[in-house]
């Protein structure tokens, strides 16, 4: 039996075994591990691909938005190079923060985000950028081109978000949040993880 080449016969990983995106860096691909309904962190498993449990959220903060990483993507040297006060990349793929009007209440889900921008963060001396962006086909979010655009009190809560996530109980992380960015510096992190991705993994 053979079957056609736009149907896998076993599940892809989510890292490796989808695609960056047709219109990428622009419109990407992401998938969703987390959402703001969850008081558990969750990731993907990079050995089986499936969601692992990683802890409960250290703090009452849930994730303001859908988070997930765009796949073939990978945090390298190229994307320590953007990120300055940072020693390396963290060695994992590049996460994305997706804004939605309708509650999307499931992780590992797959879905078109539209760039708009990004934060520069490095955690334990790591860069660990997380890229903004917005559904594709949310028409709520249509006229949404760039991060200038989103209210001021979400793009706080996503800074407080990362700046806590890993704070345990009466002390401090190592996170720094260095600034909130455009679509032109996002799109330059996703070419940078993209090109570091094709030199780790590429065939």
């Amino acid at each position: 039996m053979s079957f056609p080449k736009t149907f896998y016969r076993w599940r892809p990983h989510p890292w490796h075994g989808l695609e960056l995106g047709e219109d990428a860096p622009d419109v990407v691909n992401a998938y969703i591990e987390m959402t703001p309904f969850d008081a558990v962190k969750y990731e993907v498993d990079k050995t089986t691909g499936y969601l692992l449990v990683d802890r409960p959220q250290l703090t009452s903060s849930m994730p303001p938005t859908l988070y997930g990483f765009v796949p073939k993507t990978y945090c390298g040297e190229r994307v320590h190079a953007l990120s300055p006060t940072s020693n390396q990349g963290d060695g994992d793929p590049l996460d994305i923060c997706v804004i939605t009007e309708r509650p999307i209440n499931r992780g590992e889900v797959i879905l078109h985000a539209r760039v708009i921008g990004g934060v520069q963060m490095v955690d334990h001396g790591e860069a660990d950028d997380k890229i903004i962006a917005v559904l594709h086909e949310d028409q709520f979010w249509s006229h949404v081109t760039s991060v200038d655009q989103v209210r001021q009190v979400l793009l706080d809560r996503l800074r407080h978000y990362f700046e806590t996530y890993k704070r345990p109980a009466g002390g401090e992380a190592d996170v720094q949040v260095l600034e909130i960015y455009g679509p032109e510096r996002a799109k330059e992190v996703i070419r940078a993880a993209s090109a570091d991705y094709d030199e780790t993994y590429g065939e």
